[in-house]
């Protein structure tokens, strides 16, 4: 990770702030922001693929994604 990705002690102290709820609610909407990103990319890296195909492997790669 780069330092200007890891978070600052402000960001900590705000999302310390929030309801487990919402910061629950951010993370699902960041999921799903980043599944669409995904589902961008395939389609332009496999213009010639199936809308089916290419949800298979937006999934392959969520499925065996590490953080």
């Amino acid at each position: 990770m780069l330092a200007d990705e890891q978070t600052s002690p402000e960001q900590f102290a705000f999302l310390r702030t929030m309801s487990g709820e919402r910061r629950l609610q951010l993370a699902e909407d960041m999921f799903w922001s980043v599944r669409k990103l995904k589902l961008a990319g395939v389609r332009h890296q496999h213009p010639d693929w199936s809308e089916e195909k290419i949800i298979a492997e937006v999934n392959r790669i969520f499925l065996h994604a590490q953080g």
